[in-house]
Protein backbone atom coordinates (compact mmCIF):
# COMPACT_ATOMS: atom_id res chain seq x y z
CA UNK A 1 0.00 0.00 0.00
CA UNK A 2 1.27 3.45 -0.92
CA UNK A 3 0.57 6.54 1.17
CA UNK A 4 0.06 10.18 0.26
CA UNK A 5 0.07 13.44 2.16
CA UNK A 6 -3.33 14.97 2.84
CA UNK A 7 -3.25 18.29 1.02
CA UNK A 8 -0.78 20.67 2.60
CA UNK A 9 -0.62 18.79 5.91
CA UNK A 10 1.86 16.29 7.26
CA UNK A 11 -0.85 13.62 7.60
CA UNK A 12 -0.28 10.52 5.45
CA UNK A 13 -3.17 8.33 4.34
CA UNK A 14 -3.40 5.17 2.27
CA UNK A 15 -4.14 5.68 -1.43
CA UNK A 16 -7.14 3.38 -0.99
CA UNK A 17 -9.41 4.04 1.99
CA UNK A 18 -12.45 2.16 3.29
CA UNK A 19 -15.87 3.74 3.71
CA UNK A 20 -19.08 2.57 5.36
CA UNK A 21 -21.89 4.34 3.50
CA UNK A 22 -24.94 2.06 3.02
CA UNK A 23 -22.88 -0.87 4.18
CA UNK A 24 -21.73 -1.27 7.75
CA UNK A 25 -24.53 -1.26 10.28
CA UNK A 26 -27.14 -1.89 7.58
CA UNK A 27 -26.79 -3.37 4.09
CA UNK A 28 -23.84 -5.62 4.95
CA UNK A 29 -23.96 -8.32 7.61
CA UNK A 30 -21.86 -7.37 10.62
CA UNK A 31 -19.53 -10.37 10.18
CA UNK A 32 -18.62 -9.30 6.65
CA UNK A 33 -18.30 -5.68 7.73
CA UNK A 34 -15.86 -6.62 10.49
CA UNK A 35 -13.85 -8.92 8.21
CA UNK A 36 -13.67 -6.21 5.53
CA UNK A 37 -12.28 -3.69 8.02
CA UNK A 38 -9.81 -6.23 9.40
CA UNK A 39 -8.69 -7.19 5.88
CA UNK A 40 -8.22 -3.53 4.96
CA UNK A 41 -6.06 -2.93 8.02
CA UNK A 42 -3.97 -6.04 7.30
CA UNK A 43 -3.38 -4.81 3.73
CA UNK A 44 -2.01 -1.50 4.96
CA UNK A 45 -5.14 0.63 4.57
CA UNK A 46 -4.88 3.13 7.41
CA UNK A 47 -7.79 5.42 6.49
CA UNK A 48 -11.36 4.60 7.55
CA UNK A 49 -14.38 6.77 6.81
CA UNK A 50 -17.85 6.88 8.30
CA UNK A 51 -20.56 9.42 9.24
CA UNK A 52 -23.09 9.96 11.98
CA UNK A 53 -25.97 9.68 9.50
CA UNK A 54 -24.92 6.29 8.08
CA UNK A 55 -27.64 4.01 9.41
CA UNK A 56 -28.29 6.64 12.11
CA UNK A 57 -25.09 5.93 14.01
CA UNK A 58 -24.95 2.17 13.49
CA UNK A 59 -22.05 2.40 11.03
CA UNK A 60 -20.00 4.37 13.54
CA UNK A 61 -20.67 1.70 16.16
CA UNK A 62 -19.45 -1.10 13.88
CA UNK A 63 -16.39 0.82 12.66
CA UNK A 64 -15.44 1.99 16.15
CA UNK A 65 -15.89 -1.43 17.74
CA UNK A 66 -13.76 -3.14 15.09
CA UNK A 67 -10.95 -0.57 15.06
CA UNK A 68 -10.59 -0.68 18.84
CA UNK A 69 -8.58 -3.88 18.35
CA UNK A 70 -5.76 -1.77 16.85
CA UNK A 71 -3.51 0.96 18.28
CA UNK A 72 -5.31 4.29 17.87
CA UNK A 73 -2.22 5.97 16.41
CA UNK A 74 -2.01 3.37 13.62
CA UNK A 75 -5.07 4.51 11.67
CA UNK A 76 -6.81 7.67 10.48
CA UNK A 77 -10.50 7.92 11.34
CA UNK A 78 -12.99 10.30 9.74
CA UNK A 79 -16.64 11.03 10.41
CA UNK A 80 -19.10 13.75 9.42
CA UNK A 81 -21.86 16.14 10.49
CA UNK A 82 -24.74 17.90 8.70
CA UNK A 83 -27.63 15.61 7.81
CA UNK A 84 -30.65 15.20 10.16
CA UNK A 85 -30.14 12.99 13.18
CA UNK A 86 -33.57 13.68 14.65
CA UNK A 87 -36.86 15.46 14.02
CA UNK A 88 -36.09 18.67 15.94
CA UNK A 89 -35.26 21.98 14.25
CA UNK A 90 -31.70 21.86 15.62
CA UNK A 91 -31.05 18.22 14.76
CA UNK A 92 -29.41 19.10 11.43
CA UNK A 93 -27.11 21.56 9.72
CA UNK A 94 -23.85 23.19 10.77
CA UNK A 95 -24.88 25.38 13.69
CA UNK A 96 -22.54 25.48 16.69
CA UNK A 97 -25.14 23.51 18.65
CA UNK A 98 -25.51 20.70 16.11
CA UNK A 99 -21.80 20.46 15.26
CA UNK A 100 -20.76 20.29 18.91
CA UNK A 101 -23.46 17.85 20.01
CA UNK A 102 -22.94 15.54 17.05
CA UNK A 103 -19.19 15.48 17.47
CA UNK A 104 -19.61 14.31 21.05
CA UNK A 105 -22.21 11.73 20.00
CA UNK A 106 -19.91 10.41 17.25
CA UNK A 107 -16.96 10.14 19.62
CA UNK A 108 -19.10 8.15 22.03
CA UNK A 109 -20.30 5.73 19.32
CA UNK A 110 -16.79 5.36 17.92
CA UNK A 111 -15.35 4.80 21.38
CA UNK A 112 -12.48 7.23 20.90
CA UNK A 113 -11.29 10.53 22.34
CA UNK A 114 -10.78 12.16 18.94
CA UNK A 115 -11.36 11.82 15.21
CA UNK A 116 -8.56 12.60 12.80
CA UNK A 117 -10.85 14.28 10.25
CA UNK A 118 -14.26 15.86 10.87
CA UNK A 119 -16.19 16.69 7.70
CA UNK A 120 -19.01 19.14 7.12
CA UNK A 121 -21.08 16.65 5.14
CA UNK A 122 -22.65 19.38 2.99
CA UNK A 123 -22.73 23.19 2.90
CA UNK A 124 -25.29 24.83 5.20
CA UNK A 125 -26.72 28.04 3.70
CA UNK A 126 -28.70 28.70 6.89
CA UNK A 127 -25.66 29.02 9.18
CA UNK A 128 -22.97 31.73 8.94
CA UNK A 129 -19.63 30.27 7.91
CA UNK A 130 -17.94 32.00 10.83
CA UNK A 131 -20.20 30.21 13.30
CA UNK A 132 -19.44 26.79 11.80
CA UNK A 133 -15.72 27.42 11.53
CA UNK A 134 -15.49 28.75 15.10
CA UNK A 135 -17.28 25.64 16.39
CA UNK A 136 -14.88 23.41 14.47
CA UNK A 137 -11.90 25.45 15.65
CA UNK A 138 -13.02 24.95 19.24
CA UNK A 139 -13.17 21.18 18.70
CA UNK A 140 -9.66 21.27 17.23
CA UNK A 141 -8.33 23.28 20.18
CA UNK A 142 -9.99 20.80 22.56
CA UNK A 143 -8.19 17.93 20.82
CA UNK A 144 -11.41 16.22 19.74
CA UNK A 145 -10.77 16.88 16.03
CA UNK A 146 -7.35 16.99 14.37
CA UNK A 147 -8.22 18.17 10.84
CA UNK A 148 -11.26 19.89 9.34
CA UNK A 149 -12.83 18.84 6.05
CA UNK A 150 -15.88 19.37 3.87
CA UNK A 151 -17.81 17.19 1.44
CA UNK A 152 -19.36 18.24 -1.86
CA UNK A 153 -18.77 21.96 -1.31
CA UNK A 154 -18.24 24.12 -4.36
CA UNK A 155 -14.89 25.77 -5.05
CA UNK A 156 -16.45 29.14 -4.21
CA UNK A 157 -17.77 27.89 -0.86
CA UNK A 158 -14.38 26.45 0.09
CA UNK A 159 -12.59 29.61 -0.99
CA UNK A 160 -14.92 31.71 1.16
CA UNK A 161 -14.34 29.39 4.12
CA UNK A 162 -10.58 29.81 3.75
CA UNK A 163 -10.98 33.57 3.66
CA UNK A 164 -13.08 33.57 6.84
CA UNK A 165 -10.67 31.20 8.60
CA UNK A 166 -7.66 33.35 7.72
CA UNK A 167 -9.44 36.55 8.77
CA UNK A 168 -10.19 35.21 12.26
CA UNK A 169 -7.18 32.88 12.60
CA UNK A 170 -9.36 29.77 12.68
CA UNK A 171 -8.37 26.25 11.67
CA UNK A 172 -8.45 25.86 7.88
CA UNK A 173 -10.10 23.28 5.68
CA UNK A 174 -7.46 20.78 4.52
CA UNK A 175 -9.55 18.06 2.86
CA UNK A 176 -12.57 17.84 0.59
CA UNK A 177 -14.62 14.71 -0.11
CA UNK A 178 -16.29 14.94 -3.54
CA UNK A 179 -17.67 12.32 -5.91
CA UNK A 180 -15.14 11.56 -8.64
CA UNK A 181 -14.86 8.77 -11.17
CA UNK A 182 -14.50 8.26 -14.91
CA UNK A 183 -18.11 9.29 -15.47
CA UNK A 184 -18.33 12.15 -12.95
CA UNK A 185 -15.42 14.56 -13.43
CA UNK A 186 -16.74 17.96 -12.39
CA UNK A 187 -13.97 18.51 -9.81
CA UNK A 188 -11.31 18.71 -12.51
CA UNK A 189 -12.44 22.17 -13.61
CA UNK A 190 -12.30 24.24 -10.40
CA UNK A 191 -12.02 22.09 -7.27
CA UNK A 192 -8.75 20.29 -7.99
CA UNK A 193 -7.02 23.55 -9.10
CA UNK A 194 -8.23 25.22 -5.88
CA UNK A 195 -7.00 22.27 -3.85
CA UNK A 196 -3.59 22.44 -5.47
CA UNK A 197 -3.29 26.18 -4.79
CA UNK A 198 -4.65 26.16 -1.24
CA UNK A 199 -3.45 22.84 0.16
CA UNK A 200 -6.81 21.04 0.17
CA UNK A 201 -6.50 17.35 -0.61
CA UNK A 202 -9.29 15.34 -2.26
CA UNK A 203 -10.62 12.10 -0.79
CA UNK A 204 -12.98 10.97 -3.51
CA UNK A 205 -16.04 8.80 -3.03
CA UNK A 206 -17.87 6.59 -5.55
CA UNK A 207 -14.60 6.01 -7.46
CA UNK A 208 -16.16 2.93 -9.09
CA UNK A 209 -19.44 4.69 -9.92
CA UNK A 210 -21.52 2.53 -7.56
CA UNK A 211 -20.03 -0.64 -9.02
CA UNK A 212 -20.54 0.29 -12.67
CA UNK A 213 -16.77 0.51 -13.21
CA UNK A 214 -16.22 -3.01 -11.89
CA UNK A 215 -17.83 -4.41 -15.04
CA UNK A 216 -20.46 -6.36 -13.12
CA UNK A 217 -23.42 -5.05 -15.12
CA UNK A 218 -24.17 -6.71 -18.48
CA UNK A 219 -26.91 -4.21 -19.34
CA UNK A 220 -28.96 -1.44 -17.75
CA UNK A 221 -31.86 -3.88 -17.42
CA UNK A 222 -29.88 -6.57 -15.63
CA UNK A 223 -29.16 -4.85 -12.32
CA UNK A 224 -29.49 -7.52 -9.58
CA UNK A 225 -32.55 -6.96 -7.44
CA UNK A 226 -30.60 -7.45 -4.22
CA UNK A 227 -27.95 -4.86 -5.12
CA UNK A 228 -27.69 -1.36 -3.68
CA UNK A 229 -28.18 0.11 -7.15
CA UNK A 230 -31.55 -1.64 -7.51
CA UNK A 231 -32.74 -0.20 -4.20
CA UNK A 232 -31.66 3.40 -4.80
CA UNK A 233 -33.06 5.33 -7.76
CA UNK A 234 -30.25 7.90 -7.79
CA UNK A 235 -27.75 5.08 -8.24
CA UNK A 236 -29.84 3.15 -10.76
CA UNK A 237 -30.19 6.11 -13.13
CA UNK A 238 -26.42 6.32 -13.63
CA UNK A 239 -26.30 2.78 -15.02
CA UNK A 240 -26.87 3.11 -18.77
CA UNK A 241 -26.10 0.87 -21.73
CA UNK A 242 -23.85 3.58 -23.17
CA UNK A 243 -21.70 3.61 -20.04
CA UNK A 244 -21.67 -0.19 -19.87
CA UNK A 245 -20.36 -0.28 -23.46
CA UNK A 246 -17.53 2.07 -22.41
CA UNK A 247 -16.73 -0.13 -19.42
CA UNK A 248 -16.35 -3.10 -21.77
CA UNK A 249 -13.81 -1.17 -23.84
CA UNK A 250 -12.02 -0.11 -20.66
CA UNK A 251 -11.95 -3.76 -19.68
CA UNK A 252 -9.95 -4.54 -22.80
CA UNK A 253 -7.27 -2.06 -21.71
CA UNK A 254 -7.30 -3.51 -18.19
CA UNK A 255 -6.83 -7.03 -19.56
CA UNK A 256 -3.79 -5.90 -21.55
CA UNK A 257 -2.30 -4.51 -18.34
CA UNK A 258 -3.11 -7.62 -16.33
CA UNK A 259 -5.46 -5.83 -13.94
CA UNK A 260 -9.22 -5.62 -13.44
CA UNK A 261 -11.32 -2.79 -14.84
CA UNK A 262 -11.98 -1.67 -11.27
CA UNK A 263 -8.26 -1.42 -10.57
CA UNK A 264 -7.85 0.51 -13.82
CA UNK A 265 -10.56 2.97 -12.70
CA UNK A 266 -8.88 3.48 -9.32
CA UNK A 267 -5.41 3.90 -10.84
CA UNK A 268 -6.90 6.46 -13.25
CA UNK A 269 -8.20 8.47 -10.28
CA UNK A 270 -4.85 8.27 -8.49
CA UNK A 271 -3.13 9.83 -11.52
CA UNK A 272 -4.25 13.10 -9.91
CA UNK A 273 -1.60 14.24 -7.40
CA UNK A 274 -4.21 16.31 -5.55
CA UNK A 275 -6.21 13.15 -4.79
CA UNK A 276 -4.95 11.84 -1.46
CA UNK A 277 -7.13 8.74 -1.40
CA UNK A 278 -9.87 6.89 -3.27
CA UNK A 279 -12.64 5.90 -0.87
CA UNK A 280 -14.11 2.49 -1.65
CA UNK A 281 -16.96 0.54 -0.15
CA UNK A 282 -16.83 -3.21 0.33
CA UNK A 283 -19.36 -5.81 1.36
CA UNK A 284 -16.81 -8.65 1.31
CA UNK A 285 -13.10 -8.92 2.19
CA UNK A 286 -12.35 -10.08 -1.38
CA UNK A 287 -13.48 -6.70 -2.70
CA UNK A 288 -11.11 -4.94 -0.31
CA UNK A 289 -8.20 -7.05 -1.56
CA UNK A 290 -8.97 -6.30 -5.21
CA UNK A 291 -9.35 -2.56 -4.63
CA UNK A 292 -6.23 -2.31 -2.47
CA UNK A 293 -4.18 -3.83 -5.28
CA UNK A 294 -4.78 -0.68 -7.35
CA UNK A 295 -2.40 1.26 -5.11
CA UNK A 296 0.85 1.90 -6.89
CA UNK A 297 -0.45 1.04 -10.38
CA UNK A 298 0.98 3.64 -12.76
CA UNK A 299 -0.72 4.28 -16.09
CA UNK A 300 1.41 5.39 -19.03
CA UNK A 301 0.61 8.46 -21.10
CA UNK A 302 -0.44 6.19 -23.95
CA UNK A 303 -2.90 4.29 -21.76
CA UNK A 304 -4.33 7.52 -20.35
CA UNK A 305 -4.84 8.81 -23.89
CA UNK A 306 -6.70 5.64 -24.88
CA UNK A 307 -8.90 5.96 -21.80
CA UNK A 308 -9.75 9.57 -22.70
CA UNK A 309 -10.79 8.46 -26.19
CA UNK A 310 -13.21 5.94 -24.70
CA UNK A 311 -14.64 8.38 -22.13
CA UNK A 312 -15.02 11.27 -24.58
Amino acid sequence: MNYRKMGGTGLKVSEISLGSWLTYGGYVEKENAVKSIETAYDLGINFFDTANVYERGQAELVVGETLRAYPRESYVLATKVFWPMGDGPNDRGLSRKHVTEQCHASLKRLGTDYVDIYYCHRFDPETPLEETLRALDDLVRQGKVLYVGVSEWTAAQMAEALTVADRYLLDRIVVNQPVYNMFQRYIEKEIIPLGERKGIGQVVFSPLAQGLLTGKYASADSVPQDSRAAKLDHMRKHITDEKIAKVRRLGEIASELGITVGQLALAWILRQPNVASALVGASRPEQVKENAAASGVALSADVLERIEEILA
